[in-house]
This record gives C-alpha cells, sequence and structure tokens, in this order.
C-alpha cells in the first residue's frame, strides 16, 4: 500500500516578545479522504525552544467549516519551559482513524520555534 508524507506546518518562529500566538495550518489529507482501511497515522513534531501546544486536529467532512473538526485525543504536544526536554528536538505521535482531513494548530504559544510537523500515513 503507498504511503504519503507531507510537511504541514514549517518554519513558525514566534516574534520573541512574550505575545501569545495561534497558528492554524492548512487542511491535507488523511488516510479516509483516500478510503484507507487501516486509519493508521504518525506525526513528527521538530520544535526548537518551544513554549506552548500544539494540537493535531481531525475531520470527518469532505467540505469542512469551522465547526467540523475536533482536537484528536492523546496528540498535543505542550511545553511549558524552555528547560523541558518537550521543548526542543523531534517527537513522534501516532494515532489511528479515518480521517478525511488533517491539520496542526499550536496555540498558547510564547516562544520558540516549529522547524516542521510532518505527517505520515
Amino acid at each position: 500500500m503507498p504511503t504519503n508524507s507531507e510537511t504541514i506546518l514549517s518554519g513558525q518562529v514566534h516574534p520573541g516578545d512574550s505575545s501569545v500566538e495561534t497558528v492554524t495550518g492548512e487542511k491535507f489529507k488523511g488516510d479516509g479522504y483516500y478510503g484507507r482501511a487501516d486509519g493508521f497515522h504518525t506525526i513528527q513534531l521538530t520544535v526548537n525552544g518551544f513554549i506552548g501546544t500544539i494540537d493535531i486536529q481531525a475531520t470527518l467532512a469532505t467540505d469542512p467549516g469551522s465547526a467540523d473538526w475536533f482536537t484528536v485525543s492523546g496528540v498535543a504536544h505542550t511545553s511549558s519551559s524552555v528547560t523541558d526536554s518537550e521543548a526542543n528536538g523531534s517527537h513522534i505521535y501516532n494515532f489511528t482513524g479515518n480521517y478525511v482531513w488533517i491539520r496542526a494548530v499550536v496555540s498558547d504559544w510564547t516562544d520558540g520555534e516549529v522547524s516542521s510537523v510532518i505527517l505520515n500515513h
């Protein structure tokens, strides 16, 4: 079975002024879009000095509106401190669901960089 690997968010740098920022990425096709039966997805987050939360959101709608998105349980990446091991490096999360569309949302973001969020399915 063919697999897809796409960068769904990249090059996000906080302005460094302690403001609280939110960034919502574009939608990308999930397993449900292709009609795949396993629904297995992997996310790789690469961050540097990151303080905030990265959620992965999904939808079952083919043409989603703002109310159609929900946060995928167990895939949130939160870092509360630059000394936290979660603030730097690459982190892998797996989740299962026949989601049609997937996107990344960075919220409560007060410092650091999101180098990339890569979706594999």
